[in-house]
């Protein structure tokens, strides 16, 4: 005798595979879900890093910036500290000389001993101010041939002698190795020379030995 089933015993297939479907359908829409507030929290999360890049690019050319220019002001001072230092310094009255003759030597070409210190060098050579001070004389001076003197403090004054050419007048002022003027033979003179003169006043007679002041003021000619 054959069993007779119920139909309360069993569920439609139908049925289990709807509530199959709404659970398949369920698990995809959580995981959208999911990924989708993932990829909405993606940009807030890092939109803080962003913004903190910035500010340290920020942080960063400012920095730059500020270094930039204290470098630059640094070296605007070291500049004006050395042009002070130059002006405030001595050096030779021309370059790429042969020292001739010397201060207070005797000999046929003077009418009493050498009043300064000759540098040989040829005729058109730069001639420079030893010293910042202010021009007192430029012109003929006689036995000098073209000369000038400059004035550098109370009973400090230097002589250039021989000048082939002068480029600064009376009243100018000049700074330590400013070009005066230019080498030359005129005046009492045998050959292409700078005569050169430290004094005490303008004028003859009253010179000091040059090579000797040079030196106790740091030039070693």
């Amino acid at each position: 005798m054959r069993k007779i089933s119920t139909m309360k015993n069993r569920t439609p297939k139908s049925v289990t595979r709807g509530r199959v479907a709404v659970v398949t359908g369920g698990l995809v829409a959580a995981i959208a879900l999911g990924s989708t507030a993932a990829i909405a929290a993606a940009p807030s999360d890092s939109a803080p890093a962003s913004a903190t890049a910035v500010q340290k690019q920020a942080a960063d050319q400012k920095a730059a910036a500020a270094k930039q220019a204290a470098d630059a002001k640094a070296a605007e001072a070291k500049k004006a500290a050395d042009a002070k230092a130059r002006a405030n310094g001595w050096v030779t009255p021309t370059t790429g000389y042969v020292l001739g003759a010397g201060y207070n030597q005797a000999g046929p070409h003077w009418a009493h001993k050498h009043s300064g210190q000759d540098f040989v060098v040829p005729s058109g050579t730069t001639v420079r101010a030893a010293h910042t001070g202010t021009v007192v004389t430029a012109g003929w001076g006689g036995a000098y041939g073209n000369n000038i003197v400059i004035k550098h403090g109370s009973q400090l004054y230097t002589q250039y002698g021989h000048l082939s050419k002068i480029e600064v007048h009376v009243g100018e002022k000049v700074t330590t190795g400013e070009e005066i003027g230019k080498s030359g033979s005129t005046g009492n003179s045998t050959g292409p020379h700078l005569h050169f003169e430290v004094r005490t006043t303008p004028y003859y007679g009253s010179s000091v030995e040059p090579l000797h002041f040079l030196r106790a003021h740091g030039v070693n000619p």
